[in-house]
């Protein structure tokens, strides 16, 4: 049986390896030949063959030898491309200087995060209090966790008292996480190690333990077996994991994708939140301070986004976009905690808010057109003062805790490197307190925001950047990136990547799309489920737009997003592939019809829906689909595809039928490639040499698919054909 099943598993990895040859612009590539099978689904009475469909089976020896076949096309293109290793150089030159975060307060200490330059990971330092901050120790460093840097660190938490930390960490790039706990003064692991751990904080009770939430481990494949069943746990010190207490969910009656469990700062209430989509949640809190007391339902329902953000004893403040689609803070007793007890605090405005506390204060970003505004308010919903920013950008990072009297508060935007401020709480001055010493002038860059209108329309705001004194003639390699989803805004901020971009000649160009947050709830639900192609239409206007106003030209155009971008970039490429001459879609969402079926995936319906919703849903989301949407006999623009072998959130079978698709049909010479990145995931944790590498290749493959020899900054004139 042994043998049988060895001799299947030669015969499998020599089909799958089997080649055929295509020719890009200059260059011969040769893709795998990929096998195709007859499975068939029918969806109210459609029927929809799958012939990729074994490539969703990412541990059997014929995906892996797809895999390694796939990459060697891949890089054996790449290597070839004459300046991609002076790209690589450029992105180490200018990533090697060091980066520190914004310092922070636990017990006795103050820490902070630093990167040496081209470290893999960043370090965590830590000081005494009283002591000057160049006495800073290394506190825990995640580049010896392993040799590549493939395992990093997650989330890290502190006890109240800072006596004891508890920090979780990924390997390869996988939201499954291992928690450890610490001794603070001896550095030393306390216990063992828990295990299968995902999508969880870590909220400490006291010193005693902590709240933490997971899935039960999925039959078959971990990296994209179905999750649906989160449950939120207690550990207590020194115990067996085993023997952690089950504290919310696990029932038919309290069945969720998604739980998260929280503590107050006080430490007097556990907080739970619960919700079966990445938008909206019910919200239930436990008394600590009274043994055996049982959960109080502050909200019942998921049809609003709400959460605690500090308490006073028993007067509780939440943030909410109940009757109000920016958010607004109200209070109410945790006695009496539902709704109708509510009263406004801090009103909604014409702006989306995003507050946080400190010092016994709230700041209220609001985001107005993409860029911040911050005011402070106090505990009465007073207006204490509109906080002075260092410009027009993102800032973030107004919180510490109740007790502090100063904050440090990053700022940055496209052009400026993000710096650390530290402001006094008590009269709102700001100081710049660390601006990092980089390879990189601002002065030589500029970014404009325009307004553009949508094919119905809608006025969509779009933040170009690019170096000063360039021509509007049509010739400037563009990259537009967009996301579009999941009420996630897109905020200016400065990026290595699109500094060397910029450098080259190239122009950033970054859209916020309906379906992000940018403008509140109405302009989420603006591009969801049977709105989704108002986010396509919004991102072709925007390429229209600055094809138009001669930034670039098709000939000069990429595309870029990465995940629910990843959709936006697939669905863009197959719907209006004449558009761009290059498509770059990473850690795609490729599969609508199937999404839901693998990891978290069916808690994504809010922004979607599912091909199991209605026929009218399934006939729509088909419409769009970029894996079903490659038509043979299309000329598709030049393609690298991205992602991660160990990428559980978006699994890699989305990209990987994508690249099967399009390698099949592609008719014209443009090549269609993709980049399977090994021990990674969906991007937070990886490696900065795999960082650098991956945007190496990214760039170059970009260009060179444009038409250029060599660098654009060297040249723009000397172009192929």
């Amino acid at each position: 049986m042994k043998k049988l099943a060895y001799l299947g598993a030669i015969t499998l990895l020599i089909s799958a390896c089997e080649t055929k040859k295509e020719k890009s612009s200059d260059m011969a590539v040769t893709y795998p030949t990929t096998k195709k099978v007859d499975t068939v689904d029918t969806y109210f009475g459609t029927e929809v063959p799958d012939p990729y469909r074994w490539l969703e089976d990412d541990r059997s020896p014929e995906t892996e030898a797809w895999v390694k076949s796939e990459n060697e096309a891949t890089y054996g293109y790449l290597n070839k491309i004459p300046f991609k290793e002076e790209i690589k150089k450029k992105l180490e030159n200018i990533w090697n200087y060091e980066k520190i975060g914004a310092p922070f307060k636990e017990g006795d200490y103050t820490y902070f995060y630093k990167n040496n330059g081209l470290q893999n990971q960043y370090v965590i330092y830590r000081y005494k209090n009283d002591a000057y901050p160049g006495s800073a120790e290394v506190f825990l460093d995640p580049n010896k966790f392993s040799e590549d840097g493939t395992v990093s660190l997650g989330g890290l938490s502190f006890t109240k008292d800072g006596k004891l930390a508890a920090y979780s960490i990924s390997e390869g790039g996988s939201d499954w996480r291992k928690v450890l706990v610490m001794d603070v003064e001896t550095k030393k692991i306390t216990e063992d190690t828990l295990v299968d751990i995902k999508f969880s904080g870590i909220s400490w009770k006291g010193n005693e333990g902590f709240y933490y939430s997971s899935y039960d481990k999925p039959k078959g494949s971990e990296l994209s077996a179905k999750t649906d069943q989160h449950k939120v746990y207690y550990h207590k010190l020194n115990s067996a994991q085993k023997e952690d207490q089950l504290i919310f969910g696990g029932t038919t009656t309290q069945k969720h994708r998604y739980i998260g469990a929280g503590t107050t700062e006080d430490n007097k209430y556990l907080i739970i939140s619960a919700s079966n989509a990445t938008s909206g949640n019910k919200l239930f809190i436990k008394d600590l301070s009274k043994p055996n007391s049982e959960f109080v339902t502050i909200l019942d329902n998921d049809d609003t986004n709400t959460s605690i953000i500090e308490n006073v004893g028993s007067k509780l403040f939440l943030v909410t976009d109940k009757d109000a689609p920016n958010q607004k803070i109200v209070t109410v007793d945790a006695a009496n905690p539902t709704p109708d007890n509510w009263v406004d605090l801090i009103p909604e405005t014409q702006h989306v808010l995003s507050p946080s506390t400190a010092g016994g204060y709230f700041f209220a970003e609001y985001m107005v057109d993409a860029v911040s505004q911050v005011k402070q308010y106090d505990y009465e919903g007073n207006l204490v003062r509109e906080l002075e920013l260092p410009g027009i950008g993102s800032a973030s990072g107004f919180g510490a805790k109740k007790d502090e009297k100063e904050l440090y508060y990053s700022f940055t935007n496209y052009t400026t490197p993000g710096s650390i401020y530290k402001l006094s709480i008590s009269n709102g001055k700001s100081e710049l307190f660390r601006k990092p010493d980089i390879k990189f002038n601002p002065d030589n860059y500029e970014s404009k925001q325009v307004f553009y209108s949508s094919k119905d329309g809608t006025k969509v705001p779009m933040i170009i950047t690019y170096k000063k004194g360039i021509k509007l003639d049509g010739k400037n390699p563009t990259i537009l990136y967009a996301y579009g989803g999941f009420n996630i805004s897109l905020t200016p901020s400065f990026s290595i990547t699109n500094a060397i971009w910029m450098e080259m000649g190239g122009v950033y160009a970054v859209p916020n799309l309906r379906g992000g947050g940018e403008y509140g709830k109405e302009w989420h639900d603006g591009g969801i489920k049977m709105k989704k192609q108002n986010v396509f239409d919004d991102f072709i206007a925007a390429a229209e737009y600055l094809i138009s106003n001669n930034y670039t030209s098709s000939d000069f155009l990429a595309i870029r997003g990465g995940s629910n971008g990843g959709l936006l970039v697939g669905a863009t490429m197959t719907q209006r592939p004449d558009l761009m001459k290059v498509a770059l879609p990473a850690v795609g969402v490729m599969d609508m019809l199937r999404y839901h079926t693998f990891t978290a995936g069916a808690g994504w319906a809010y922004d979607y829906g599912t091909s199991e919703d209605s026929k009218e849903m399934f006939e729509y989301i088909k419409g769009y689909s970029p894996v079903h949407n490659v038509k043979a006999g299309t000329k598709y623009p030049a393609t690298l595809i991205t992602t991660g072998d160990h990428d559980d959130r978006v699994v890699p079978a989305h990209s990987f039928k994508f690249a099967a698709e399009l390698q099949e049909k592609q008719a014209g010479s443009a090549p269609v490639l993709i980049r399977i990145e090994t021990d990674a995931g969906h991007g937070a944790g990886t490696p900065v040499s795999k960082q650098i590498e991956q945007t190496a290749d990214i760039f170059a493959f970009t260009l060179y698919n444009m038409g250029f020899d060599v660098l654009p900054e060297k040249t723009r004139e000397k172009v192929k054909g």
